[in-house]
Order: structure tokens, then sequence, then C-alpha cells
């Protein structure tokens, strides 16, 4: 496919009150991004959908140039880009109707990475949900050293999360409610200078937008959908790891809650995720691990050594990308291997038969133990 002049991946993400779904729809009914900026008003307003309000906007070119100054900040910035029709583009958030059809990352993390967990909860973190939240972390990077922990570096148990996972050596990603030319809270910033270094920063922002509550509601998707799972450490009734898990239930994504003492106020809304089965109970690490069917990551037995000589070329290559990562999807082991998804699925069939890997929930794959 011809590679998309990035200014016009960034306009299409400008178009006002267009939105992530419809933008699909518009590039798929049209045929092109391009052709979204070239489509006449009188055609604009035939496509299901759209009608004249939003053809008057999709009609109005003024925000290319928004979209080349934002191009030319994020060239200069070394920001990468991802597109929703990219090949890298992570395979998590592809299977979410609503993922934003293009955002920012700053860093240096895998956003395939085989396993991946978002930890969120209250801003006024008690010392008890901070301990708890730490134990866990430090309990899945024993088991998991590939793991992936993402939240949204906000005050209270995102900032813990962080922290922990940076202790542990863990790869962690903070996913913004604002553009890279600020960073908030900006007590905050030396925990994200870390976090450059092992993991880094999402936004599908525009450069220059300002933090807004709207802002952070709207990031919990990418919050919810760019990991296996999600746990919420500690919530009052109301607040927005609450509206995180809602948006992971609706991505048919594990939710799960550290529960409380009934009378605890920011363990109301775990208990209340438990009580309404929203939410698997978790105590810690391995009630997770169990959850998610988690195995330790080990080194591969030696039998599979031994086996390794008997093995086809593109077996061969399967076999040491995943001894190498641990587990995998199908689809971004298709990527790494450069072999169809097709073709690689018979391949897998084959080698699980052999018994030299082994399949798991959500086409995951991994070698034998």
């Amino acid at each position: 496919m011809e590679e998309i002049p990035l200014k016009y991946k960034i306009a299409l993400s400008l178009i006002p009150r267009i939105g992530d779904i419809n933008a699909r729809k518009l590039v798929s009914y049209i045929g092109s991004v391009e052709g979204v900026f070239r489509e006449p008003y009188r055609s604009l307003i035939k496509i299901p959908g759209i009608g004249s309000s939003l053809a008057r906007y999709i009609s109005d070119k003024s925000y290319l140039k928004t979209a080349e100054k934002e191009a030319e900040f994020v060239e200069k910035k070394k920001i990468r880009t991802f597109f929703y029709l990219d090949n890298d583009y992570p395979y998590r958030l592809k299977q979410c109707d609503d993922s934003p059809v293009l955002f920012f990352f700053k860093g240096n993390c895998d956003l395939n990475a085989p396993r991946i967990l978002s930890i969120v909860g209250t801003r006024n973190a008690t010392s008890r949900g901070r301990e708890i939240c730490d134990r866990i972390i430090t309990g899945l990077a024993a088991d998991n050293p590939g793991l992936v922990i993402v939240s949204g570096l906000a005050y209270g148990i995102d900032i813990a999360a962080h922290k922990s996972a940076l202790a542990n050596k863990l790869p962690t990603i903070g996913v913004l409610g604002h553009g890279f030319n600020a960073l908030y809270p900006s007590v905050h910033r030396p925990v994200a200078a870390s976090m450059l270094e092992n993991g880094g920063l999402i936004s599908d922002f525009r450069s220059d937008e300002k933090s807004e509550r709207n802002n952070f509601i709207k990031r919990n998707r990418i919050i919810a959908g760019i990991s296996d799972a999600t746990l919420v450490v500690e919530s009052a009734v109301e607040g927005g790891a609450l509206i995180t898990a809602d948006i992971a239930n609706s991505y048919n994504r594990d939710v799960f809650a550290v529960p409380g003492r009934v009378d605890d106020t920011w363990s109301g809304g775990c208990n209340n995720l438990i009580k309404r089965n929203k939410a698997a109970l978790v105590e810690n690490h391995e009630d997770i691990e169990y959850l998610l069917d988690w195995k330790p990551q080990k080194a591969p037995a030696p039998v599979q050594r031994v086996l390794f000589s008997e093995l086809t070329g593109e077996e061969k290559k399967i076999f040491e990308i995943l001894a190498k990562e641990g587990e995998m999807n199908i689809d971004p082991l298709s990527r790494e291997s450069g072999i169809p998804v097709q073709k690689l699925s018979t391949l897998l069939l084959n080698m699980e038969f052999n018994g030299i890997v082994k399949s798991r929930p959500g086409n995951m794959y991994g070698v034998s133990s």
C-alpha cells in the first residue's frame, strides 16, 4: 500500500465533530485518506451518516494548514505516529471500534508487547492503595519480565503504578490527556523523563492541546484498549477509573478490582465493580496471572533444543521469536516473522501437534514448557 503523507493522516484526526468511527467510515466509503480532502461538498452530503453539517467541516480545508504545522512539530521532536491503517498500529487497539485514527508516541516501548496491563485508580490514593499497587507490580515483574504497565500519569494510583514499574525495571506507558507541548501535572516530569527511557508517553491530541476534563475522559479509551486487562486498585463510587473499567468491559477485556472495607471511601467503586460482576476480585499478582492464564516466562526447556534441528526454516524463525518474546499474539508474530497469518496459523498448528509451541487464549502462542 502506498504511503499516506503524514499531513493527511493528521488532518483526518482534526476534522471537527467527525470522531474516530465516522472518520474510518469516511475513508472506507471514499477509498483513500487523501480522497477525503478532494471530495466535493455535493458528494460528501450523499455519504451515509455525514450530512450537510459534517460535510461543511470536511470541505473546510483550513485545518490542513494546522496539520502541516503539526507534522513539522512531530518530525522536529522525533515523535512517532501510529495511524489506524498502518501495519504497526497496535493490534489490541485495532480491535476497538473507537480507537484513535491517529496517535502520537514518544519512547522506546513495544506497543504490541505480549503482555500489557493497565492499572488505574483514584487520585486520592491511600497508603494502603499505593502499597497494594507496588506489591502487585513487584510480584508480576518477577514472573513477567517483559510486562508493560500502562496508566495515565495522574496523581495517586497512576503515578504509583509508573514509579513501581520503573523500580522493577518494567517498561511503563503514560497516556496523556493533552498534547506533547506540556506535561500535566508538571511535578511528574522527572518520572515522565524516566519513562521515555523505559516505556513512553502516548497522546492523541494536537501538540498545543491543553489539559481539560473531557480530554482525560477521552484518553481512557486508549488505556483500556491498548492492554490485555485493566486493574482498578482504589476508587470512590464515582471517578475516572470506573469510566476506564466500563470502557474495558465494552471492549470485552478483563477487568480486575482490589476489594476494600465497606466503609472505605476509596474502595466503594472497586467493591461496586465486583458486586455488579463488572470486575473480578483480585488480592495479589497470583490472582491476575491465574485469571489471564499468564504462566511465568521462562527459557525454553532442553527438549525443544533437541528438536530445533528438525524444524523447517520458517518453523525455526517462529521458535526463535517465541523463545525470545515469551508469548505473542498471532498478528505481531506474523509481522515479526514475515509469514502471512494464514500460513502462520498452519505452521503453528503443526508445531503445536509436535509439542513445540502451545496456544493460549486470545490467539496467543508461546514455546511449550
